[in-house]
Formats: C-alpha cells, structure tokens, sequence
C-alpha cells in the first residue's frame, strides 16, 4: 500500500476545516440534559457507601466538580461537530491528570498520569477539557479573567507550536521523545519556572515505596499489615470495611481469595523479566484505597510485596470502568477495560511503568495494575504563582502535543488543521469560558441535589468519625 506523501496528508488537514471549521470550537453543543441523572448513572456499579464521600469531595468547588464529571463535559462534546480525526485521547486531561514520575531508566519525566477515561476520540476533545479545567481553576483561585484566558491560550499555543515541530520528526525520534526535569529547567524562560521544577524534583524524590512503607504498614511477627485509616484505606475483609455484608466482594471472606486468580491472570500480560522481578516479593497484605475524585467508589485496591531483604513494592489494583468517552463516541475499542487502560497509557506516555498489566477480578470487574508509588508527584496550583502558573499550562499543552503526535501519528494532520495563526487557540478559549460557566450551572444545581436530600453527600471528616470510639 502506497504511503501518502507530506503534502497530501497536510492537504488532509486543511480539508477537516471543512468538517469542522476552527471557529466552530466555540460552541459548547447541546445542553439539554439533566446534570444529576447522569452522575447517578455513573455512580452505578460503585461501592455504595462510599458514592456519597464521592460526591463530599465533588461539593467542595466547582473545580472538584468539574474533575469527578467527565461524564458531563463527553456528553456535551458529543453534540457539536469534531474534526474527524480520531486517535487514541486521554479523555479527562485536566491540569491535575498531570504529573512527574521515574522512568525505569531512574529519571523524573512529566506527562500524562490518568488515562481511566482513554478512548478512541477526536483529539480536540482532550485539549478542550484542559483548557477548561485552566479556567476553572483561574476562577477558584479568584484570578482575573485575563488571567484565565492567558492561561487558556498559553495551552493551546503550546500545543500548535509543539505539533508543528513534532510534525517534523521521524517516527523513532518522536517515540523517543521525553519531557523530562531536567529538561524543563533548561527550556523554562523565568528563574520562578526554573525553581518550581527544581523544588518539585525533590519532593518527587522523597516519594519511594519504602518512605510509603513507614507510614502505611508495621511489622507483626514474619509479615507486614497495612493500618486501616477509613474512609480512604481499609481492609476489605476488616472490622472497618465499607462493604455492605451482601456484597459479592464481602462474602469471599479472605483477601487471598479475593486476588490469587486475578494476580496469576495479570502476570500473563507482563513480559517475561517483569514477571521474574515480581517473582521475588511475597504478597503480605491487601487494602482498599479510595483515590482521586472521579474515582471514589470504583474498587481500587493496594498490594503490599516485599523481597528478601524487606525492601517493598506497592501495586495498585485499579477498577477499569468504560470511558465516558466511548460512551458518548462510537468508535472502535477493546471489550477489556483493563487492557484498554494499559493500551492507551502505553500509547500515549512517553515511557510506562514498567509493572503495568491488566486482569479480571471476582464478578467479570476489570482491573488494571501499577505501582502505587514511584517518584510520583502532582503539582499544587494553588502554591504557584501567575507566572509559575502560565508556564505550568504551557507545559500541559506541551506533554499533549507529545503524546497525540505519538499515539495518533497525525502530527502532520493537526499542524496542518491548526494553521499558524491563533484562530483555533481563541476559539478554544471561547470554549473554555462557555464550559466554566456551564460547569458552575451544574455545580449549582449538583449542590442543591445534595442540600435537599436528592444526593448524599458526605466529607471525609464526617465518615472518619464514624470509626472513632
């Protein structure tokens, strides 16, 4: 089969203008939906008494709203024109699904960190959840409206110039790219972007399995056991689980049980020196551990392993639910959620952890493994200053322009699509502010559920009490 030239596939990319103009990334789409009946659909299959800590953590500003309701932002997207060109996406890149962590070369890369909702989808999809989540969190942090619409267009500009140089790489050169620290410091225009890096190295470097280990777990007899800390870990099988007694999971009665099958079934998605490295650790205890916002109730456990010298190693087990995206997008996809999972992170991060694999648990739920802790770090935007924060959203803008260019192969496309001008970065910030305003509807109205009764509604102060004496 003939392979099209350059000029032909950037002549693809001007023509899906046609499809959809740049201008038309304004629109928002079709807002005729009820807010709370789709978060009730996504709450379904969730461990039922910890849906209200989900939406506790949901309540507390529109930012966290806006980061537990990708369901909303894809159902909207679905109703406005896309370019048509497809790849592999994210589907929930906002500012906070971005973050450092080890390469196994022992390095400290940015990218991409969460890809529970990656898909199949239009590539603006991604771009436009970030450039809304930027607005939204200017607006929490009381920035002004400059301010957040600097924020936008930094993003989107730095995705256009970055997939435009990308365009011009060869196919090994660009899967060899990395966005490392080390290289952030050196390409950051001011000394406050070049301190922020350095300070986020450090604190990334402190973040091991076995600084993990002195907080988590203690030592008894021959083994170690995680402490229960509920609501956010507990042992499933424990006096201070938040399963229901009917539960499928509850009744099995032991955490052996629970996991041999499902572990035995992920080391066949490993490659045959992974599963010899984990082959020297022993399982030593099992909890469940409530993560993020979006993610509160989907059953994600952590495995703690330890080797002969008592050195650990974290897994996480993570429930791997369909994606928002394909909910709303009909395009082609894997009918295991778990390797979906692992295929889109393989395929969008610059490199991957090295322990990433996929099972089926107990009841068909699909599952996929990494570790728990390895250098990771997440930046806290409200320690950044304006600029500090400017060079953060080009950053994002950065890593997505990287990890399209290499999952989707269609650099040479997008450039072309994106022209050189700022049309498609005003547009998209147009679209960024019509989608906080939005955001704040739902909010309001998500708030009123949970003041009525409609929604429960729990902190995680208030179901911490429920275990003090």
């Amino acid at each position: 089969m003939k392979s099209s030239t350059i000029a032909e596939r950037q002549a693809a990319g001007r023509a899906a203008r046609e499809r959809s103009k740049r201008s038309s990334h304004a629109a928002i789409g079709d807002l005729r939906r009820d807010p709370i009946e789709l978060l009730r659909q996504s709450s379904e299959g969730r461990v039922s008494q910890l849906v209200p800590l989900r939406y506790g953590r949901m309540a507390v500003s529109p930012f966290t709203f806006f980061r537990g309701s990708a369901i909303l932002q894809a159902h909207d997207l679905s109703k406005v024109q896309d370019t048509g060109m497809v790849m592999p996406i994210c589907g929930d890149g906002h500012l906070m699904n971005f973050g450092g962590f080890a390469t196994p070369e022992r390095q400290l890369a940015f990218d991409l960190n969460d890809f529970d909702e990656v898909a199949l989808g239009p590539w603006e999809w991604d771009l436009k959840r970030l450039t809304a989540s930027l607005v939204i969190a200017a607006r929490h942090m009381r920035l002004s409206r400059g301010m957040a619409s600097t924020l936008a267009m930094s993003a989107v500009t730095a995705y256009r110039d970055w997939i435009r140089k990308y365009a011009e790489y060869g196919a090994l050169e660009l899967w060899y790219e990395r966005i490392t620290f080390d290289r952030m410091i050196e390409t950051a225009l001011t000394p406050e972007r070049r301190r922020a890096a350095r300070r986020a190295m450090e604190k990334a470097a402190s973040r091991t399995h076995e600084s993990m280990l002195e907080k988590m777990a203690e030592q008894l007899g021959d083994g170690w056991q995680i402490h229960d800390a509920p609501p956010g870990l507990f042992h499933v099988h424990g006096a201070s689980t938040l399963f229901d007694a009917e539960d499928d999971w509850f009744k099995i009665g032991c955490w052996r049980k629970l996991t041999d099958r499902m572990y035995a079934d992920y080391l066949k998605t490993l490659t045959y020196d992974r599963r010899q490295l984990l082959s020297q650790f022993v399982p030593q205890d099992l909890v469940f551990k409530v993560v993020g916002v979006g993610s509160v109730g989907t059953r994600c456990l952590v495995l703690l392993n330890i080797d002969h010298k008592g050195k650990p190693l974290f897994l996480q087990i993570k429930e791997a639910r369909e994606s928002v995206v394909s909910q709303f997008y009909k395009a082609p996809m894997l009918g295991h959620n778990g390797e979906r999972v692992v295929r889109g992170q393989r395929a969008l991060q610059a490199v991957s952890d090295i322990f990433l694999g996929w099972s089926s648990g107990p009841s068909g739920r699909h599952f996929y493994f990494r570790q728990l802790r390895d250098m990771k770090f997440s930046a806290n935007i409200e320690m950044f200053d304006n600029d500090v924060l400017e060079g953060y959203a080009r950053l994002c803008g950065w890593v997505m322009a990287r990890a399209h260019a290499k999952a989707g192969g269609k650099a040479i496309e997008i450039a072309a699509y994106i022209g050189r001008n700022d049309q498609f970065a005003e547009s998209l910030t147009d679209y960024a502010f019509a989608c906080a305003d939005q955001a704040e509807k739902d909010y309001d109205r998500f708030l009123k559920a949970c003041r009525s009764g409609e929604l429960e509604a729990r902190t995680d102060e208030d179901m911490a009490a429920d275990f003090r004496p």
